[in-house]
């Protein structure tokens, strides 16, 4: 999305550790562990340069359903050895000289992130969450990393083009032309784990909410609470990866004539995130290099559902292109 961020190309994101849970992943080689079950992406590159970074196994609590580990292959499969300590996840951040930890647990895993947070707290490591726990967006954790010194962008990551950036850009495109929302929906299928992983409908109170409230904010006025309903709908075994969002807005026109509109999207879930994901990760690696610490305003609400301000998509991408720009030293 952005070629540089500061003097930050992609290609210079290097990923230099891994943690997680289930056995098939835990003590392999990164590069080998990306393509293990259950994920079922689409491969996009496979010829991947062998590098040191390995995965660790990490802490369980809330991260892993009940009925995850009852479904076989297509779900989790903890591993059989000790779980890490705080400590144990501290050393290897430290050991690994890690700048910024991504979380991409489970939608409903409080607990799992909570912890993963205070190990970046206690670290010293800038954080991108992209999940829909309030960690940025929340006055209590933010006021934490601000007060050390770190950078986080948060709440649950956008895709590159998904359901909500689109249901947004209709919603804004609605309003500027005059036109009442009056009621819509945003249903999303999938096969991944993802899916799978909220058939817990316990877990989705806070997915919900991140995506509502994406899309109320884009609305020139909110909609009261039966005239919208956003959220996951089915998970799909065959879809695998493949996610594919029902959306419809209706509303009034000039003259309180009633219209319509339907679309279709249909995407590969993980690669459409993945593209967010490395803008955030470098963003939040230039802050820390520039000593900034708390929420990422600008950037959280472009890469974001939940961010601490919504903002305008225009509007947070002018200021995200501003700080992008390489800064010249005061000598040049």
């Amino acid at each position: 999305m952005h070629e540089f961020v500061g003097p930050y190309q992609v290609s210079d994101v290097d990923f230099v550790l891994g943690i997680d849970v289930d056995r098939r992943k835990v003590g392999k080689h990164l590069v080998e562990a990306i393509f293990a079950a259950p994920n079922n992406t689409q491969f996009f590159e496979t010829d991947i340069a062998p590098t040191n970074a390995k995965v660790i196994m990490g802490r369980l609590l809330d991260g892993v359903a009940a009925h995850m580990v009852e479904a076989g292959e297509r779900g989790f499969q903890p591993a059989s050895q000790p779980e890490a300590t705080q400590q144990d996840i501290v050393d290897a951040l430290r050991r690994e000289r890690v700048d910024v930890l991504i979380n991409f647990l489970p939608v409903g895993s409080q607990q799992a992130s909570e912890f993963y947070m205070e190990c970046a707290l206690d670290a010293g490591v800038g954080v991108v969450n992209a999940i829909p726990v309030f960690i940025a967006s929340d006055a209590g954790w933010e006021t934490r990393f601000r007060q050390r010194g770190l950078p986080i962008v948060g709440d649950d990551i956008k895709a590159q083009v998904g359901a909500t950036i689109i249901h947004r850009m209709l919603s804004s495109l609605f309003s500027a032309r005059g036109v009442t929302v009056d009621r819509t929906y945003q249903l999303n299928t999938g096969g991944n784990t993802d899916f799978m992983n909220m058939l817990d409908r316990e877990r989705l109170t806070h997915k919900k909410l991140s995506k509502t409230e994406a899309v109320q904010a884009a609305l020139a006025e909110r909609l009261a609470d039966e005239n919208i309903r956003i959220g996951p709908s089915e998970y799909v075994p065959w879809q695998k990866d493949n996610k594919i969002c029902f959306l419809r807005l209706e509303g009034t026109q000039w003259g309180g004539v009633p219209m319509n509109l339907e679309l279709r999207l249909s995407v590969e879930d993980s690669p459409n995130a993945a593209a967010c994901a490395m803008d955030a990760i470098r963003f939040c690696k230039l802050a820390r290099d520039r000593g900034e610490g708390g929420a990422l305003i600008a950037e959280s609400a472009y890469f974001c559902k939940h961010p601490p301000q919504q903002m305008a998509e225009d509007a947070a991408v002018t200021l995200l292109d501003a700080r992008a720009t390489p800064q010249l030293d005061a000598a040049e």
